[in-house]
């Protein structure tokens, strides 16, 4: 069987190269076609030296139109912005595009524009565009042409949270999201003074409280589990890790339902609901989910713990920010899009330590 031929723009970030090496090692899929601004005209193994005697290629200018003649999918790794302006170049070759970026991610153009502080200027494939978070929507992204990977931060929340709110064990009121990432969610190439070793080394820092443009991401997300909208607290912290996102997430008890044991029901949902998914593990009860036990793989671990005394539950999520939040989950959004198995190319155990 021929296998798919991929091209990733924005091959020389965090995202563009992680989605670059899955590739590189899918049994189904070629990498042929690699597009980087800072590093044109040099190998892509000389830009990222851990792929050295993996691949050939040379990165070329960003040019849609020539990723999209050279490959059946592409893989958009740009700052927001981009695929608003040039995915459409690519639909209308016949090919399938992932974006990695914010630009299709939300459904209300307005809200999107107060978040990013940017017009939406593609509204006719917004309208088109899948989320992409396969164990949630993976029947919509299966056959899809134009898929908006979801966001580092959104992922763990999202799935511990919509089948609790699908369930009615949990009310979407009230519901507080602390999350703590690694300094990698920042991109590669971002020189900002806060990130500088010396910056943030031995500190922890919240930031963009109330304002973050993850918030109505979460919030779409989660509303679609009982088909109404809802308001939530995100609050996001930079911790002096290279990778992994750690969130803890608050939710409150229906009145309507004995506090106690709340947690145990939540686990037995989570375990019937991610039963038979490859990439989320619900952990045994008591365990806290760590970054480290996910770190360089696609997987999710959940646990749920109670608090009786005040009517709620708190769910926490480990995820790789870099892997199951970018790269790897967009790998796996694509096996979805093209019918393969949803594991293929992204079945590594995470490294430790």
């Amino acid at each position: 069987m021929a296998r798919v031929k991929v091209a990733v723009m924005g091959a020389t970030g965090y995202g563009g190269v992680g989605v670059a090496t899955y590739i590189l090692g899918h049994p189904q899929a070629e990498l042929v076609w690699v597009g980087s601004g800072t590093y044109e005209g040099r190998r892509l193994d000389e830009a990222c030296p851990w792929l050295r005697g993996r691949t050939d290629l040379v990165c070329v200018a960003q040019n849609p139109s020539q990723a999209a003649e050279a490959a059946d999918v592409v893989f958009m790794a740009q700052p927001n912005g981009f695929a608003m302006d040039n995915a459409g170049k690519v639909l209308e070759s016949g090919r399938k595009v992932i974006d990695l970026s914010g630009d299709f991610r939300i459904k209300d153009t307005a809200v999107y524009e107060r978040y990013y502080g940017r017009p939406q200027t593609a509204p006719e494939l917004l309208e088109e565009a899948v989320y992409g978070l396969p164990e949630i929507t993976g029947d919509a992204v299966a056959g899809a042409r134009l898929v908006a990977n979801t966001g580092c931060y959104p992922t763990g929340p999202i799935l511990a949270l919509h089948p609790l709110l699908a369930a009615g064990l949990v009310t979407g009121e009230d519901i507080i999201i602390d999350a703590i990432s690694g300094v990698s969610g920042a991109g590669r190439a971002k020189h900002a003074l806060p990130f500088h070793f010396p910056e943030m080394n031995e500190t922890l820092t919240a930031y963009r409280l109330g304002r973050h443009q993850h918030t109505p991401e979460i919030e779409q997300a989660l509303g679609s589990a009982r088909g109404e909208a809802l308001a939530l607290t995100f609050s996001p912290h930079l911790a002096p890790i290279t990778r992994g996102i750690l969130a803890t997430c608050y939710a409150r008890v229906p009145q309507e339902m004995d506090a106690e044991g709340a947690a145990d029901r939540c686990r037995a949902e989570l375990i019937q609901r991610y039963g038979a998914s490859p990439f989320v593990r619900v952990l045994p009860a008591g365990e806290v989910p760590s970054t480290k036990a996910t770190l360089g793989s696609n997987y999710c671990d959940i646990n749920v713990f109670e608090d009786a005394r005040t009517r709620r539950v708190i769910v926490v999520t480990a995820v790789d920010n870099l892997g199951r939040g970018a790269a790897s989950q967009a790998v796996q959004n694509m096996n979805l899009m093209l019918g393969f198995g949803e594991a293929l190319g992204i079945d590594q155990a995470p490294v430790f330590p």
